[in-house]
């Protein structure tokens, strides 16, 4: 090992402890005394909720955790976005799960709570999972309804994609832990099943003090839309349950019965670990932007048994195009190579930069993998496409909107994984957010 190798590790390193320490605020949600108050009204917080419900011995993601990070700073700030989403497995089957944090202005909704469900939904039908909605929340932060309810990504969108997810026959299970009022009501009401927990849970249009305001009668909200009320008397939910875990219980038992999922319909094999060391990342990726390094050595620690398979390994160089398998499925891999080449004629290519023959590669490869089947990544370093007369002559911009409309176009599933720059066009070209990538993932390291 060089001694840049050791400083980029030690680097990059300090940048994954430094947003590991983030994450640990972050999942302290509103404070520790409003988790005890949580506590004492024998309510578990959200991120309990949602360990309690996942199998312990399969993996799990969380989705957007800095969601609202350093946002409404006026407003007392909004940790996770006011929301907790993760997808994970339920009796062996892949789930995902969005609980409202209590902790965090009593759950109450916040622009980026709204666009952080939508997402959340978006993945679900994607892919097709059953969502799970642990419903706790004093429903829309009114001091910023006006960015909330009228926008057609806004508040309204996620009742008409419970309609939608329910005609495509996508599994909605609701528990009803907490509040849920006023517009909120709808989203577990829409769902396949609704419970609610007894004594905590309660579910209106409006409480008891707007009720009191408006029509002047005079009641309880327990009275008013309590676990009673509703499963005896007006029968909007399905189950009353005891406690927080009387109603995850309830939900793992249900998701267990669930018939077989539409398979996927991709190549899957036995993983392997890759032969190369995935820590030596740390190690090989540059602690300065401007140093060149070589993205297939880092590719070689992400797949299966390090096995990488190059498509037009000779042309077209600053993007590396091939095939290769990740936990066991087979993927087409579309990454930029952060290193300067020399094309056939002797030419130096800046590292990070696409021209018009590695456009084209990376044009025809993604067609290719569309043919077979099979899933696309995009690793991103990218700074754009190269400019000047002899770009311009050669055509850059035809090759380069080729590019973007192949992977616009492309119907199988795309993954992107931002490792350092993306900018521009490029970012638009590898797969950036508006191309509908399933999931995109950033590292420390990245800079948008």
């Amino acid at each position: 090992m060089d001694i840049d190798f050791n400083k980029n590790e030690d680097y990059n390193k300090l940048k994954v402890t430094e947003l590991k320490t983030r994450l640990l605020k972050v999942y302290k949600g509103g404070g520790e005394k409003r988790i005890e108050k949580l506590h004492a009204k024998g309510k578990m917080t959200a991120r309990e909720r949602i360990t309690y419900l996942l199998d312990s011995n399969k993996k799990s993601i969380e989705i957007a955790a800095f969601a609202g990070d350093g946002m409404y700073a006026e407003h007392g700030g909004c940790p996770s976005g006011g929301v907790v989403i993760k997808i994970g497995y339920i009796k062996g089957k892949q789930c995902i799960v969005v609980a409202n944090d209590a902790t965090v202005k009593a759950g109450a909704w916040f622009p980026i709570t709204g666009k952080k469900n939508l997402r959340a939904q978006e993945i679900a039908i994607e892919n097709r999972l059953p969502i799970i909605y642990l419903v706790d929340s004093a429903g829309v932060y009114l001091p910023m309804q006006d960015e909330i309810f009228p926008d057609k990504e806004h508040f309204g969108r996620i009742f008409r994609n419970n309609a939608i997810m329910s005609s495509m026959g996508i599994t909605q299970i609701s528990a009803i832990m907490g509040s849920c009022v006023a517009g909120g009501a709808y989203l577990p009401i829409m769902s396949d099943e609704a419970m609610i927990v007894d004594k905590t849970g309660s579910i209106f249009l409006a409480g008891s003090y707007l009720v009191k305001a408006a029509i002047g009668e005079s009641i309880d909200n327990e009275t008013l839309g309590g676990a009673t009320t509703h499963c005896e008397i007006s029968g909007v939910t399905d189950y009353k349950a005891k406690d927080d875990k009387d109603a995850l219980d309830r939900i793992k038992n249900t998701i267990a019965k669930i018939g077989e999922f539409e398979k996927a319909g991709y190549n899957k094999i036995k993983a392997k670990q890759p032969r190369e060391n995935p820590e030596e990342i740390y190690g090989i990726l540059p602690k300065e932007r401007h140093d060149q390094y070589n993205m297939h050595e880092i590719i070689k620690r992400l797949v299966d048994d390090s096995e990488f398979d190059e498509y037009k390994a000779d042309y077209g160089k600053t993007l590396i195009t091939g095939y290769a398998r990740i936990e066991g499925w087979a993927v087409g891999i579309v990454a930029n190579q952060r290193k300067v080449v020399k094309n056939a004629k002797g030419e130096m290519q800046f590292g990070g930069v696409i021209y018009s023959d590695s456009a084209d590669k990376a044009t025809r490869f993604i067609a290719n993998c569309n043919q077979k089947k099979i899933p696309l990544v995009f690793l991103q370093d990218v700074t754009g496409f190269m400019v000047g007369s002899k770009s311009e002559h050669g055509g850059i911009i035809k090759d380069g909107a080729k590019m973007v409309n192949a992977v616009s176009n492309s119907i199988v599933p795309k993954f992107t994984i931002i490792i350092g720059n993306s900018y521009g066009a490029g970012n638009y070209a590898m797969c950036g957010k508006a191309y509908d990538p399933r999931l995109i993932c950033a590292w420390p390291s990245a800079e948008l």
